[in-house]
């Protein structure tokens, strides 16, 4: 398609409104300030039809950079027919120079990037996609806020020189043993009572969420992907699920080196000449994801071995995959003694089992075919 067919629409989101700057393709053409819009599908439906009837033979180009306002205006204007990019705001060019910023100003520069190519886009999940990682980080977050308040409650004990009579930790035992303290002053007993009503609390609010998790992950058209990562050692359910919500389609990445990138995985490099110098992890893209790793990579410490959980995992799943799950479990074990020997920390052995960890992961992910039967249900299955 020639060049000059092409209209570039740079827009800066924002909670109430949004700026738009136009740029026609042709060479030499300036960015044209079109003013504001309110931050609404019908105002931005107005947008696309004003353009439309402006420029009856040209292609809208839409792009924004990603931001707390979500994907919304991602999907209303593929919905629309239009191309829309959404651009990750980190890889953006900025000038050293350059210390005015104004909106106008960000969407001119948006659409001028644009246009020549200078521009990162991002990987858009499905809102079904975003549903079950947000459903998966909601769950994250109530395993955090849980851990929080038993360190308080620890704490607390700590410094009134109370040391608890039960081994077992958080069991209901111990909530009695909790509940039966006499603490010298009032005051303390009511911090202590409103301490564990909060516990209480958080433990029935993860509950429901592993609960609900536990159900929403069976109708998601990933969910043969997630079973089928869990034929590697150390990728359990919630490492599993985690990790692919997070990343969404892992067929997007055409070389697990891109994916190992793309996690932060891989070491920063500043090279020159005949020199080469290699440094820490990058750590770009998902933290989450990448953290979700290295987790699972501890458990590559212990010789390789099909334990009766593993084994139970596997059951069901093509032969494919569990040779690839066991041929991964005996290169990564060796790999950890190997590089424990070698005098390096064990920090950098994780990480390092970590990165080939994706590898196979992504490994597996090839073998199991998700098909879009049907738009409104979207059966994914397993190969025969």
């Amino acid at each position: 398609m020639n060049n000059d067919s092409i209209i570039f629409i740079g827009l800066d989101t924002h909670k109430s409104f949004i700026q738009v700057a136009v740029l026609q393709g042709h060479r030499g053409a300036q960015p044209q300030q079109l003013g504001r819009i309110k931050s609404n599908k019908s105002a931005l439906v107005k947008l696309a039809q004003q353009l439309q009837s402006k420029y009856p033979k040209a292609t809208f180009h839409f792009v924004y950079e990603a931001g707390p306002c979500g994907y919304w205006t991602y999907r209303l204007l593929t919905s629309l027919g239009h191309c829309c990019f959404v651009i990750a705001p980190s890889l953006i060019p900025k000038k050293p120079g350059d210390r005015v910023k104004t909106d106008k100003r960000d969407a001119a520069k948006l659409a001028k990037l644009f246009k020549a190519e200078e521009l990162t886009p991002i990987y858009v999940p499905e809102a079904e996609d975003e549903a079950i990682r947000d459903l998966s980080r909601a769950r994250e977050t109530a395993m955090k806020d849980l851990k929080d308040a038993k360190f308080q409650l620890k704490g607390f004990l700590l410094r009134n020189n109370v040391q608890a009579t039960v081994n077992d930790n958080w069991s209901k035992k111990h909530l009695r043993w909790l509940t039966d303290l006499i603490l010298p002053h009032h005051s303390q007993q009511i911090v202590l009572q409103e301490m564990i009503i909060t516990i209480s609390e958080r433990m029935q609010r993860l509950q429901r969420l592993d609960n609900e998790l536990l159900h929403q992950v069976k109708n998601w058209r990933y969910y043969p992907v997630v079973k089928a990562v869990q034929a590697m050692r150390g990728v359990r359910l919630l490492v599993a699920l985690g990790t692919i919500a997070e990343l969404g389609d892992l067929r997007r990445f055409d070389h697990p080196r891109k994916l190992m990138a793309y996690l932060g995985l891989v070491p920063t490099e500043s090279s020159s000449g005949g020199k080469t110098r290699r440094g820490s992890l990058t750590k770009c893209g998902n933290s989450r994801a990448r953290r979700l790793l290295v987790e699972g990579a501890h458990t590559y410490k212990h010789k390789a071995n099909i334990s009766v959980e593993l084994q139970l995992r596997q059951e069901g799943l093509p032969k494919e995959i569990v040779d690839i799950a066991w041929q991964a479990q005996q290169r990564l074990c060796r790999r950890y003694q190997r590089l424990l020997q070698k005098g390096k920390h064990r920090n950098v052995v994780v990480v390092a089992i970590a990165r080939e960890m994706i590898a196979y992961i992504w490994a597996i992910a090839r073998e199991v075919v998700v098909s879009d039967v049907d738009p409104k249900t979207r059966i994914a299955r397993l190969p025969a």
